[in-house]
């Protein structure tokens, strides 16, 4: 009999229309001789199924179900494309894990520490996991830029603590721009973090649990024709994702340690994504993404082709090991 899927995706952030793409994707590729998906639209002012035809039935909260002409669809598992809130900041795995429904995402302290950057790296410091310097910001604190300059230096990274894409993200070369970065990244969070300027190669690892073991997919080099890994670079063709990339053996077996230890320090489950930068040939973790876009041109889903896993495997895989 075939399993009622729900795939959840939009979502409250300023991510939301990626996210939609990664869901019909996934609507798209399931295997529908196994699975019945759904397309269900989480917004802040309604949870709703989209049928083909556009239109909409609303979810009730109360057990996650849908009423169709009278008739009730329950959902055997849940595929989680939401990037950023509600998604992917653990609120979503805490609904799910009181309703008793599978999901293909990470438990909910692992969801709500990898999204939170700041926590996330205090987490992972004392495993010996090398990470920027760093200096942290609420919305509210006085701003003591030459405080800032003598932590993390500069060129510096001002960036929004809780959000993704790179939104809410800027380069400061210079002190007297500090208050504009600070200005825009608390327009994404009232929490910030700015790190310290990592001059080397980027690369961006995917780590998944794929039949039941914890797999380091072939790694991702990024080369952005911008300053930075932005958004531009990231959705709009401004840079170049080379998988597999060109780093030595050594520099290749140890990225793979690192992510690996890092996926298996948070207890993590489902897709990740760890970006690093080598600095004195040394991997230093910048984040970790626990939803991952997943579009055809998405690194994660490229980095699964280059291990010779479809999408429709990669897909039917988190399924199956949400559901056992």
């Amino acid at each position: 009999m075939k399993k009622n899927i729900a795939i959840i995706m939009g979502g409250y952030s300023s991510e939301y229309k990626i996210s939609l793409t990664s869901g019909n994707v996934v609507y798209e590729t399931l295997d529908t001789s196994k699975y019945t998906p759904y397309r269900i639209h989480i917004f802040k002012d309604k949870w709703v199924y989209v049928d083909d035809n556009d239109d909409e039935f609303p979810i009730d909260k109360n057990d996650f179900s849908i009423n169709i002409n009278s008739y009730k669809v329950t959902f055997d598992c849940v595929f989680n494309a939401i990037h950023g809130s509600p998604g992917e900041d653990g609120f979503m795995q805490g609904y799910f894990k009181l309703l008793n429904i599978p999901h293909t995402s990470c438990d909910m302290y692992q969801a709500s520490v990898t999204f939170n950057k700041r926590d996330c790296l205090s987490v992972l410091k004392p495993y010996g996991i090398k990470t920027a310097e760093s200096y942290y910001l609420n919305l509210g604190d006085t701003i003591d830029e030459t405080a800032i300059v003598n932590a993390v230096g500069l060129p510096c990274f001002v960036k929004a603590n809780k959000a993704g894409s790179s939104f809410g993200i800027s380069k400061v070369h210079k002190q007297e721009d500090l208050q504009h970065a600070i200005d825009v990244a608390f327009k994404e969070d009232d929490e910030i973090i700015i790190e310290s300027f990592l001059d080397g190669i980027e690369v961006s690892v995917g780590v998944i649990t794929y039949k039941g073991e914890t797999k380091v997919l072939p790694i991702t080099e990024i080369v952005s024709e911008n300053d930075f890994f932005d958004y531009e670079a990231k959705y709009l063709g401004k840079s170049q994702e080379i998988t597999p990339a060109r780093l030595t053996k050594e520099q290749e077996d140890k990225v793979n340690k690192e992510a690996k230890k890092v996926y298996e320090i948070l207890k993590m489950k489902g897709f990740s994504r760890s970006e690093f930068i080598f600095k004195d040939g040394e991997p230093h973790l910048l984040e970790m993404n626990t939803i991952p876009g997943l579009t055809r041109e998405s690194i994660l889903p490229q980095q699964a082709a280059a291990a010779n896993i479809p999408l429709a495997d990669l897909f039917d895989n988190a399924i199956e090991e949400a559901l056992t």
